[in-house]
């Protein structure tokens, strides 16, 4: 389904989600020693939470939040299985090319993310999605077309940008008080990651 057209309320919805559904399972999941990347699957008609999921690279590393989500959307039966057409889905990282691969795969159209690859690499020091997409694809930062056949990408920020000023500001604080929720479990992260197997720490 294509992204809803973007406003106030959609853009908070997709905050709430990140913050109540997401947020939690990634807390926990940084106390076992794993990365701060979480996703979700909202449902296109109220955006209700269908399926939350955080980083699980310490059972594979392999299970980064998007993936780790998509395993568990398609372990569920067929006929009870929202159809990707009918799903947003939410990450709350800027995808890194493995995930981008597996949501195209999967038969997503679209897909939103609160922070950025420039903000895994330079706030959360996890630099791996930039590196990969240089070394291998050749693609600087920024430069791979985030509106394509595939699917159609938006980062919240900028969603937040194209809002009147007054509709701006309380959703720009809400984005703060979460980096600063995840800033403090990417310090855990940091402080621990040298006790666990990763290949990509």
């Amino acid at each position: 389904m294509p992204l809803p057209p973007t406003d106030a309320a959609l853009v908070a919805r997709l905050l709430d989600a990140v913050e109540h559904d997401v947020l939690p399972l990634t807390e926990a999941g940084v106390a076992r020693g794993n990365k701060v990347f979480g996703a979700a699957l909202l449902a296109g008609d109220d955006l209700r939470t269908v399926l939350a999921e955080t980083n699980d690279e310490t059972s594979s590393p392999l299970r980064h939040g998007e993936m780790h989500l998509l395993e568990r959307y398609h372990a569920q039966p067929p006929a009870t299985r929202p159809p990707p057409a009918e799903l947003v889905f939410l990450a709350t990282h800027e995808p890194c090319s493995l995930c981008l691969s597996a949501i195209t795969w999967s038969g997503f159209d679209n897909f939103v993310w609160l922070f950025s690859h420039e903000d895994s690499r330079d706030a959360f020091e996890i630099p791996h999605d930039l590196r990969i997409l240089k070394e291998v694809f050749d693609v600087d930062p920024g430069g791979y077309r985030r509106c394509n056949a595939f699917w159609e990408s938006r980062g919240i920020p900028a969603m937040i940008a194209e809002l009147e000023e007054a509709e701006r500001a309380p959703l720009e604080e809400r984005v703060e008080r979460l980096a600063a929720r995840y800033a403090a479990l990417s310090e855990t992260y940091q402080g621990g990651k040298a006790d666990n197997a990763i290949p990509l720490r």
